[in-house]
């Protein structure tokens, strides 16, 4: 393995780097092929994985990569553009240096909305055709001591593709590309991009709104040149993932469901949770102990994503990682005009929208501590723990949000009434989310100094309770510090910038020509949201929607974005 200090310049020292701990810990799908050949819809019965080869880009062409990341790896940038690397992330293993594998591998997992299981949305009714339809990884490594999973999306098609073509377009590419680094400078929780590249001779047809139409569903079928993201995670396994082989531990679908069941939930706990839970403890005990550290970890990322503006628009169980980060950039937006019912997917409903997140969240924790139950059916004390656990997911939710709230504002500690009076002039004024709290680190004592975040101008009398507002606000500073310590502070948790639709269309429409030159500039902007950029950037990334973007099919809301 190459000294954590070196540069990795090639592939086969990237290479040097592999430890494929999920296959080789886990078990295969005894019925899968063992050339990867296995790109037809199925039924997959047992077995954790899928050995499934991708389809490799024809042309392909490197786009963008995370510098990021490639330094946090121990990457070299110029690796990114050599044709070895994009040969294998786009999915071309066939040259992979030894000891990369020639083939990926694909999980199935379960689907439950807002805590009710599901199974009519896989082909067979029996939710053993349900999983990773066009997304499969590809590599497993270790990296200055820190194990990385690598992932194709849109590597083609895999047993669970549905019979869809596996394949993901360039604008929904670029969006999960931008966005996981955006959320990473954000100190949000979240899988990372790790490179982009396109076909230069590939498209697929995709359903897409014509510009400026305020169509609520698609109206035209789109050609649209295809890519590979390739995301990285230390996993990819889902609540989803428990819930399936829970499922089957639970009927007793065959003779190694449990077995199954327990080796899964132990490879998560060694490669998400091996930090906190004590290996040696014995199993139940180990379960509790995870049951309790992912409730932290999912309560504090809601409370983050309400931080910083975002709405996932669909978080099923199979959409939230094991580990308690951000996962799946499909139809995710963020919030401009301040709504707390705020939804961009057509398809997402209240239910997922912005403030219902937290409720979304304690759904997916009651389904994760329920797909840990059968493996503490012989110990009825760790049950009633697991429980215990259980109920407290509310109360604990409410915590995260009450100290989320007071450090945006600066408060010595949580005043409830306070921030509801806040969020109830923020709906009557119509502002703008991230502006205005960008806005209040300033620390203005009157109205006159936010109205540049108000899409509306507002009367006197509402400018007085925005008054009356600022005036109380003044009054619960945290009076530990000074003003200029509390406006620092509260830069720290506000970010100046944000993802705002409108500026991400034109980013990937100049990309499907072969300009990248926007896109690697909104790439450079997201990617230090707190900070203070040229009078240039800010002119062009820190103001109000235009009028036009409201209700525009495919920005203001779009029903998916593949």
């Amino acid at each position: 393995m190459p000294d954590k200090t070196s540069s990795i310049t090639t592939l086969s020292d990237m290479a040097a780097c592999a430890d494929y701990s999920f296959i080789s810990s886990l078990k295969a799908d005894p019925q899968a092929t063992s050339d990867g050949v296995d790109h037809q819809p199925r039924q997959v019965f047992c077995g954790h994985y899928v050995p499934v080869s991708p389809t490799p880009l024809k042309a392909p062409g490197y786009v963008a990569h995370s510098n990021s990341l490639f330094r946090e790896l121990g990457l070299d940038d110029e690796l990114a553009v050599t044709e070895a690397f994009v040969r294998f992330f786009s999915g071309d293993l066939s040259q992979a240096p030894l000891p990369m594998r020639k083939t990926g591998w694909a999980t199935g997992y379960a689907l439950s909305i807002y805590g009710t299981e599901y199974i009519q949305q896989c082909p067979f009714g029996t939710g053993n055709g349900y999983g990773d339809g066009r997304a499969m990884s590809v590599f497993e490594g270790m990296f200055n001591g820190k194990r990385w999973e690598m992932q194709l999306k849109g590597g083609g098609r895999t047993p669970y593709c549905r019979g869809a073509d596996g394949r993901a377009v360039l604008r929904s590419s670029v969006r999960e590309f931008l966005a996981q680094e955006h959320m990473h400078s954000l100190g949000v929780p979240t899988s990372r991009s790790l490179s982009l590249v396109m076909s230069h001779a590939e498209t697929v047809n995709r359903p897409w709104y014509y510009e400026g139409l305020s169509s609520f569903e698609p109206e035209v079928m789109v050609a649209n040149p295809v890519a590979i993201t390739t995301r990285v995670a230390p996993s990819f396994i889902r609540v989803g993932q428990l819930e399936l082989f829970a499922r089957r531990a639970r009927s007793q679908q065959h003779s190694e469901a449990v077995a199954e069941l327990h080796a899964l939930v132990s490879h998560l706990i060694e490669r998400e949770y091996s930090l906190e839970i004590d290996s040696s403890l014995a199993l139940p005990e180990q379960i509790i102990q995870l049951a309790e550290i992912f409730q932290e970890r999912l309560t504090s990322l809601v409370a983050n994503w309400i931080r910083v503006g975002y709405c996932q628009g669909n978080f099923n169980s199979d959409n939230c990682a094991a580990g308690g980060f951000t996962l799946d950039y499909g139809p995710f937006g963020f919030c401009e005009l301040f709504d707390p019912v705020y939804q961009p997917w057509t398809g997402g409903g209240r239910h997922f929208s912005f403030f219902n997140q937290t409720a979304a969240a304690g759904k997916n924790f009651m389904m994760f501590c329920g797909a840990l139950a059968p493996l503490l059916q012989d110990e009825p004390d760790r049950l009633n723990e697991l429980e215990a656990i259980g109920t407290g997911f509310a109360a604990m939710m409410e915590n995260k949000l009450a100290g989320m709230w007071a450090s945006k504002l600066g408060l010595k500690a949580y005043e409830p009434e306070l921030v509801m009076a806040l969020l109830r002039l923020m709906v009557r004024t119509s502002v703008d989310y991230t502006m205005l709290f960008r806005e209040l680190c300033q620390l203005p004592d009157t109205v006159t100094a936010i109205t540049k975040c108000f899409y509306q101008p507002v009367d006197e009398a509402l400018e007085q309770q925005w008054n009356n507002w600022l005036q109380s606000w003044h009054q619960h500073l945290d009076d530990r510090f000074s003003h200029a310590e509390i406006t620092t502070r509260m830069k720290g948790v506000n970010p100046k910038y944000t993802w705002r639709e409108w500026l991400v269309v034109p980013a990937y429409k100049q990309a499907e020509k072969g300009d990248f030159t926007l896109l690697r500039e909104l790439q450079k902007v997201l990617s230090a949201p707190f900070e203070e950029q040229s009078e240039n950037i800010e002119a062009s990334y820190y103001r109000l929607r235009p009028a036009e973007y409201f209700d525009a099919g495919g920005v203001s809301h779009y029903s998916c974005s593949s």
